[in-house]
C-alpha cells in the first residue's frame, strides 16, 4: 500500500508545525498590511496558464507562509503521487483500482498501462464509437420506431452519471445544437413526470447511465420511463429509443438494449470523474463531437500543467494548499464558489460531489483514525444573484469563508454593456471583501448626505465592514469547451492534492453505501413485506408514512 502513495503523519512533518506557529504570528495581520509589507506581492501570487489568470494575492498569507505550504506539498510526497496517478498505479487502494480519468483526455497516444495492458487503443476506439453514434443522431440518420429523426434526449442517471453531464450541457448551452437534452436523476416520480412533459415518444432517445446497471435509483427511473414508453410504442421499439452507458451487457440486454447500443465504462474511472468517458455521451449529443473534443483537450492541457509545472506556479497545487491553509490552520469550515456567469450556476453543486465525496474521510491511508480536519463544505451560486442572497454573511458575518470568484472577460452573446456591468461587480466584490469600510469612511459618507452627529452615532456601527476576507480570482478569456474543460480539471486536481496532504484516499466513497443498504430494508417495511426493529424516532416516522 505504501509503495503506491506516501503515508503522512502530519504533525511529524516539519512544515506542518511551522505553519501552525506562522499562522499565530500573522493572525492579526490584515491582507492590506501584507500588501504594504510586500511591494512585490504579485510576483508570487499571480499565476497564468493558457487564457487563465489566477490572483491569490487577496489571502491571509505572506511569502513566508506560502513557502512553508510549498514545503508541505514537497514533504508530503506529492510529486511522486502525481506520477503514480498518471501512470496507472492502483492508487484507489481500497477498491484495488487505478484512477485514470486523465487518460480519457490525454493529448497524445503514448501508452498508459493498467496491469501491463496499454489502455489507450481501447479507449480511442470507444471514443470513436461514441463520436460516430452522436453524429448519426445529430444529422438525423438515427431513426425512431416511426422512421422519424431524434429531436429529444433524456439522460437517466444519478450522482456522477447525472451531475457532470447536466452541468456541462448547461454550461455549454451557447454551443448546443437542435437537440433538446434533459436529465432525470431523482427517484421522485414527480421529477421524471415533469421531465417527460412534452417529450414525443417517437423522436426521443433515452440514455441510461449506470456502470453496473444495478444502480437502484437509475433503474427505477429507467424502468418507469420504459413502461411509459411502451404504452405508446411496440415492444420492439425499445432498441431504437434506449441506449446504455454500462459495463454490464447482460443486464442491458435484459432491459432491451442491444450490445451494439451499449457504451462501456472503464473500472478505472470513478463516477464523479466520469464525464470525460462515455458518461459524457449526452454532452456529446448536445454540443457535437467537435465541441466535446474541445472539452477533453482543455482538460488534457490542464493535466499537463498540473503534472509538469513547479508547485509555486501550479494552479491546482496552489489553490489546494490555500484551501488546506484555511481549513487546518484558520479552522475555516466552508468554501464558496461564485461563478459570474449563469451558464455555470450548477458548478458549485457539481463540485460539492467531487470535493465532499472525495475528501470527506476520517480514516488515513494507514487505516487509522486521523486527528486533523479533512474535506471542506462547498457551496455557492452565480453572481450577481449570490450578491443579493448570501454576500451579507461574507461581508459582515462572523465566519471565515474563503471564496473563489470565477469570471470570463468576454460575453458569448456580445452584449458589452451587460458584460462590463457584470465584471465591475466581479472585481468590486473581492476588493470590498479585502478592504471593508472603516468608521472614518462611513462618517464621511454620512456627512455628505447631511446626517446629524447624533443620527450618525446610531447608524455607524452597522455600516462598518471589517474587511480582511480572503478570496481567489480566476479570470478566463472566454467560456469555451476548452476553457471549461480546463476549469473542471483544475478542481479535480485540487481534490487530489488535498487528499495526498491530508493522508486520505480520495477516490473511494464507502460512506455512501450505508444509507442505501438501510433504505432497502425500510422499503420492505413501508410495503408491508417485513417489520424490522428500528429506533423509536425511525419507527414513529415510518408509522406516519404508512398511514
Amino acid at each position: 500500500m505504501q509503495k503506491i502513495l506516501p503515508n503522512n503523519t502530519l504533525s511529524q512533518l516539519y512544515p506542518w508545525n511551522a505553519l501552525v506557529d506562522h499562522q499565530k504570528r500573522i493572525a492579526t495581520t490584515s491582507i492590506k498590511d501584507h500588501f504594504k509589507k510586500e511591494p512585490n506581492r504579485l510576483d508570487y501570487t499571480w499565476l497564468e496558464w493558457e487564457d487563465f489568470t489566477v490572483d491569490i494575492s487577496k489571502n491571509r498569507i505572506d511569502k513566508t507562509g506560502f513557502q512553508l505550504l510549498l514545503k508541505l506539498a514537497d514533504k508530503s510526497g506529492l510529486k511522486a503521487a502525481i506520477e503514480a496517478q498518471f501512470t496507472g498505479e492502483k492508487i484507489n487502494v481500497t477498491e484495488n483500482r487505478a484512477v485514470l480519468h486523465t487518460a480519457l483526455r490525454a493529448l497524445e497516444n503514448s501508452p498508459i498501462y493498467v496491469e501491463d495492458n496499454n489502455v489507450i487503443p481501447e479507449l480511442r476506439a470507444a471514443q470513436e464509437k461514441m463520436y460516430t453514434f452522436c453524429e448519426k443522431v445529430i444529422c438525423g440518420d438515427w431513426k425512431g420506431y416511426t422512421g422519424k429523426s431524434i429531436t429529444h434526449i433524456v439522460n437517466i442517471g444519478i450522482g456522477g452519471s447525472d451531475l457532470g453531464p447536466a452541468m456541462v450541457t448547461e454550461a455549454l448551452a451557447h454551443y448546443q445544437n437542435h437537440l433538446d437534452v434533459r436529465f432525470v436523476s431523482n427517484i421522485e416520480g414527480d421529477h421524471h413526470e415533469e421531465v417527460l412533459k412534452g417529450v414525443p415518444s417517437e423522436t426521443t432517445l433515452f440514455v441510461v447511465v449506470s456502470k453496473s446497471f444495478t444502480t437502484e435509483e437509475t433503474l427505477i427511473n429507467a424502468n418507469s420511463i420504459r413502461d411509459w414508453f411502451l404504452t405508446l410504442a411496440p415492444e420492439n421499439a425499445v432498441s431504437k429509443h434506449f441506449i446504455a452507458v454500462s459495463s454490464n451487457t447482460e443486464k442491458t440486454t435484459d432491459f432491451g438494449i442491444t450490445q451494439e447500443n451499449t457504451f462501456p465504462m472503464n473500472e478505472w474511472v470513478g463516477g464523479r470523474f466520469s464525464l470525460w468517458s462515455n458518461v459524457g455521451l449526452s454532452i456529446c449529443l448536445a454540443v457535437g463531437p467537435e465541441h466535446y473534443r474541445g472539452l477533453l483537450k482543455g482538460a488534457g492541457k490542464m493535466d499537463l500543467h498540473f503534472r509538469e509545472t513547479s508547485f509555486e506556479k501550479n494552479i491546482p497545487v496552489v489553490l489546494a494548499l490555500l484551501s488546506i491553509w484555511y481549513n487546518n490552520f484558520w479552522h475555516s469550515e466552508t468554501e464558496a464558489i461564485i461563478p459570474y456567469t449563469q451558464y455555470l450556476r450548477n458548478l458549485p453543486a457539481y463540485l460539492q460531489q467531487g470535493i465532499m465525496e472525495s475528501n470527506g474521510k476520517s480514516v488515513g491511508r494507514d487505516a487509522n483514525p486521523i486527528n486533523h480536519q479533512t474535506g471542506t463544505i462547498i457551496w455557492g451560486a452565480s453572481g450577481t444573484n449570490a450578491q443579493h442572497a448570501f454576500f451579507q454573511l461574507l461581508h459582515q458575518g462572523t465566519k471565515l469563508i474563503p471564496a473563489d470568484f470565477i469570471a470570463f472577460k468576454k460575453s458569448l452573446k456580445g452584449n458589452t454593456h451587460h458584460q462590463n456591468k457584470l465584471l465591475s461587480n466581479f472585481v468590486a466584490q473581492t476588493e470590498a471583501l479585502m478592504n471593508g469600510k472603516t468608521k472614518t469612511q462611513v462618517k464621511k459618507e454620512l456627512d455628505a448626505i447631511g446626517l446629524s452627529p447624533l443620527e450618525q452615532e446610531k447608524i455607524i456601527p452597522f455600516k462598518v465592514f471589517e474587511g480582511n476576507k480572503p478570496s481567489n480570482t480566476i479570470l478566463i478569456d472566454k467560456l469555451t469547451p476548452a476553457s471549461l474543460g480546463g476549469l473542471i480539471a483544475l478542481y479535480e486536481h485540487k481534490i487530489f492534492v488535498q487528499g495526498i496532504i491530508w493522508n486520505i484516499f480520495s477516490y473511494d466513497q464507502w460512506g455512501v453505501e450505508l444509507g442505501k443498504q438501510l433504505a432497502k430494508k425500510i422499503m420492505d417495511d413501508i410495503e408491508g413485506k417485513t417489520n424490522y426493529s428500528h429506533d423509536p424516532s425511525t419507527s414513529k416516522i415510518l408509522s406516519l408514512i404508512k398511514t
